[in-house]
């Protein structure tokens, strides 16, 4: 299936996908050092985001949330690409830097955890297998 959507951090990568019905903080939730959520009570919890396709609504928090997306691919822990249903400026800054695709306002946002995708932000594209 092929899902339209908005270009926010250009490139293309895939992977199976991570799918959270709730906001990220990025600072605070997750070690940057190892990619795993580290928020007791999240869906996500112990979950690695390292190398995923990332879905999430939006994000939420601190501003130092670019700074550890930032780290997260110094790391080599960083998600391949991220998916949200609504940008915000402190996901999209830290994706922008760590060079990690993303891509929101997709025309359907009905993923599943562990559907392998293939995101191309350049040509504003979502590719689902299932």
């Amino acid at each position: 299936m092929l899902v339209r959507c908005r270009r926010i951090s250009k490139g293309r990568a895939d992977g199976f996908a991570l799918v959270s019905s709730t906001p990220i903080s990025f600072f605070g939730m997750l070690d940057p050092k190892t990619g795993v959520i580290q928020e007791r009570g999240h869906e996500l919890y112990g979950c690695s985001v390292a190398g995923r396709v990332l879905v999430f609504p939006h994000g939420r928090g601190s501003t130092v949330g670019s700074y550890i997306i930032y780290q997260l691919a110094r790391e080599g822990r960083a998600p391949s690409a991220m998916i949200c249903k609504e940008a915000e400026p402190i996901v999209a800054v830290g994706a922008i830097m760590a060079g990690i695709p993303m891509v929101d306002r997709p025309e359907s946002f009905s993923f599943e955890i562990g559907e392998w995708l293939e995101v191309d932000a350049d040509r504003q594209t979502i590719r689902t297998r299932r």
